[in-house]
């Protein structure tokens, strides 16, 4: 789940022990084969293969399914399937915009999927654009506070990436968020790699232009429906405009 929230890196930090993470795994996996199909299979050459192989290794996928998804890909061993890219839109309860990216290899069951996972938790798909609008295209560079020399801050990293085209530096907790056009994530995350700076994941993604704010029953209510969606073997990830507090955050980390 992307909302670029503070609940969702909460919820990208307790993905690693969560009881799904077979399912993550999978679509990781599924991320690398895409991208070296799409880019060839030698991460220097291929920068979107090359993060995520980075972002698998940091979520502990092992070694040996990393490197025979890469060939699977790339077409150096057999067994490879061919995915579809899919994005659906769609609603969550109180209004909340929600953004689906699938990556397929049947169009018929990633819909079903997605519409039931929305219909059976109070949300509804929505029609082509209608949500899309509300969604801006970005690269997004997640650093955690803690490095080997100590703990970094936001003018550290600032003074670090922003001749890269690093347009802001958000601070999520445990974790700072570095955003900036869905071009120049390659560029950000090479010079965090100069400056010696560790960093979680690298990615291009979407990030809600206006939010929605939501109460502690909303706010669980959202949860539900992206949870739901996650679960999903098609998708690979969800971007939700609800925007929840400090405040909403502790209260459902209390349930």
């Amino acid at each position: 789940m992307s909302g670029h929230s503070k609940w969702a890196t909460t919820k990208h930090k307790k993905a690693a022990i969560d009881a799904k993470r077979g399912k993550l795994f999978a679509k990781l996996i599924k991320n690398i084969e895409v991208a070296a199909r799409s880019g060839g299979g030698d991460p220097v050459g291929n920068p979107t293969l090359y993060d995520a192989i980075q972002t698998a290794k940091k979520s502990s996928v092992p070694g040996d399914n990393i490197d025979r998804a890469v060939k699977r890909g790339s077409g150096a061993e057999a067994g490879g399937a061919s995915y579809e890219a899919l994005t659906y839109e769609g609603y969550a309860p109180g209004g909340v915009a929600i953004l689906i990216e699938c990556l397929t290899d049947n169009k018929n069951r990633a819909v079903m999927e997605v519409r039931t996972a929305l219909s059976r938790n109070g949300g509804s798909m929505a029609d082509s654009g209608s949500v899309a609008y509300l969604f801006n295209r970005k690269g997004v560079v997640t650093v955690p506070k803690a490095q080997e020399g100590g703990e970094t801050t936001d003018d550290d990293l600032l003074e670090v990436v922003l001749d890269s085209g690093a347009e802001e530096v958000n601070d999520h907790g445990d974790v700072f968020e570095i955003v900036s056009e869905a071009g120049d994530v390659v560029e950000v995350r090479t010079a965090l790699q100069g400056a010696g700076v560790d960093y979680d994941s690298a990615e291009v993604s979407f990030i809600p232009s206006m939010q929605v704010p939501l109460d502690v029953d909303g706010a669980r209510k959202m949860i539900r429906v992206v949870d739901a969606l996650e679960d999903c073997d098609d998708v690979q990830s969800v971007h939700a405009n609800g925007d929840v507090s400090d405040e909403v955050l502790a209260e459902l980390d209390r349930d």
